[in-house]
């Protein structure tokens, strides 16, 4: 088989790919819109575009972290767990897509908190929300004070006012809280049939366990729940085991409920509401309408562009850049990533970042064709020497994107993920796609109708004739 066989096979294997990708993403996005609401997503309907909030409409809740308690060692590893607390939280509630992450205030602003943000999507009621995170508990154990004498601590409390807080004064928090339990069970006492809520802690969870008995024998470790004691037993003996009893005077239905938020998670760290932001799902429409409108009007015109100005070459970029749509768009649904307003602008920047590199590309064949070289030579020389300058344009965008995902706030790092996938995918359809493409055609001999398919602008190709200097006898 010749080689430019090869080329045209490969050429049609990348076409198929590009139109079986395309109808991957048609399809998975028409079956999952007429999926019904209670309905379990099978098949390509499991695909569909991850929406943020502020295209799909839903609520924004930043929420700051108290770590006054944590020691800095532990200071990661306990906004990791209220992380995955919240998240286990909202999941039980049946939340779709929910996105749960940490945000550390500290560093270019210097604001030096640590916080959490919460996104729910489709849920408009800002109440449901914050009671969905508001209802998990904080639980935590607390030793006897040995200063008998010590004396109340004020607080501030739910209505702003100062109180006094006695248990802050009797007991000493330990490092043993919710952050280590494994899970928590139902259990009834044999003798009374009092309700109790047993606990069962993680391997690291029982080794702290286990020391804060042994140093406590004779005396009292209380249980906190939300601030405030529900169980104070007596140690009597050290603790193996990581097993813990909560007898609280508790009805079947409050030991129930108890035992429910525990497993949905027991907070590590107190956490306070600080900011909400409800967004419509009119307005989330408006806006999702509005970007791929922007996408597809910003399409057209490039491709129009391309198509006037480059002729042949444009054309081939023009499909080109047609197969890299539909990758990017199956890399949204596959990985998924959450496609947010300033998601889609950084897709609409990285096919302008593609028309770049080939508008760089066509150029240099221009010039290898003014040179004398034949169609095939100056195809061949115009990507060769043309592929530095797209490397090095290219390099500078992936690093900046990479900076801004580091460092941004989530807005920006929805907006630096997309371009960073952009850049790249660009890459590989500027640089092989095209010039596949263009190989395939095996266009060699220039005449005026290649003249024109090759030329640009207002004029054609034109070709300077090598000059044979003689030498005269």
């Amino acid at each position: 088989m010749s080689k430019m066989w090869k080329t045209r096979i490969t050429a049609l294997l990348i076409l198929l790919l590009g139109v079986g990708l395309g109808l991957f993403v048609y399809k998975s996005e028409i079956r999952h819109r007429n999926l019904a609401p209670e309905a379990k997503a099978t098949g390509l309907a499991k695909f569909p575009f991850k929406l943020g909030l502020d295209l799909s409409g839903g609520t924004h809740l930043i929420y700051k972290a108290d770590v006054s308690q944590v020691d800095s060692t532990q200071l990661k590893d306990s906004m990791d767990a209220l992380r995955d607390v919240i998240e286990r939280r909202v999941n039980v509630f049946g939340v779709s897509e929910p996105i749960v992450q940490v945000q550390n205030g500290g560093g270019f602003s210097g604001a030096g908190e640590e916080r959490l943000i919460v996104d729910l999507p489709g849920v408009t009621d800002v109440s449901k929300a914050i009671e969905m995170i508001g209802q998990t508990p904080l639980l935590d154990f607390r030793t006897e004070n040995p200063d008998k004498n010590a004396t109340p601590v004020a607080t501030v409390g739910k209505d702003g006012n100062v109180v006094l807080d006695p248990y802050a004064s009797k007991y000493i928090r330990t490092d043993l809280t919710g952050r280590f339990l494994d899970k928590a069970t139902l259990e009834f006492d044999q003798t009374t049939g009092e309700p109790k809520v047993g606990l069962q802690f993680n391997a690291e969870g029982s080794a702290l366990f286990e020391k804060i008995t042994s140093e406590n024998i004779g005396k009292t470790v209380a249980i906190f729940l939300d601030g405030a004691p529900i169980s104070t037993p007596t140690v009597n003996e050290a603790i193996s085991g990581g097993k813990a009893q909560i007898s609280g005077n508790f009805t079947p239905t409050e030991a129930k409920t108890l035992v429910g938020r525990l497993n949905s998670g027991a907070l590590p760290v107190p956490i306070s509401l600080i900011s909400t932001q409800t967004i419509g799902p009119s307005l989330g429409t408006q806006a999702t309408s509005a970007g791929v409108k922007a996408a597809l009007i910003g399409f057209l015109a490039i491709a129009l562009f391309l198509i006037i100005w480059y002729r042949l070459p444009g054309m081939i970029a023009v499909l080109a850049l047609s197969i890299y749509a539909v990758i990017m768009m199956t890399l949204f649904k596959l990985i998924p990533v959450t496609l947010t307003a300033a998601g889609i602008a950084g897709f609409i920047i990285s096919i302008g970042i593609a028309v770049d590199a080939n508008v760089l590309i066509f150029e240099r064949i221009k010039e290898e064709l003014r040179k004398g070289d034949s169609i095939p030579d100056s195809i061949h020389h115009g990507f060769k020497r043309a592929w530095f300058s797209v490397r090095d344009s290219n390099l500078s965008s992936i690093i900046t994107a990479v900076i801004l995902f580091t460092v941004g706030t989530s807005l920006i790092k929805g907006f630096a993920l997309v371009f960073l996938i952009g850049v790249i995918v660009s890459m590989i359809s500027a640089i092989s796609i095209t010039r596949i493409f263009l190989y395939t055609l095996n266009i060699k001999k220039i005449n005026k109708f290649t003249s024109f398919l090759f030329g640009s602008g207002f004029s054609n190709a034109s070709v300077i004739a090598p000059t044979v200097v003689g030498v005269q006898k």
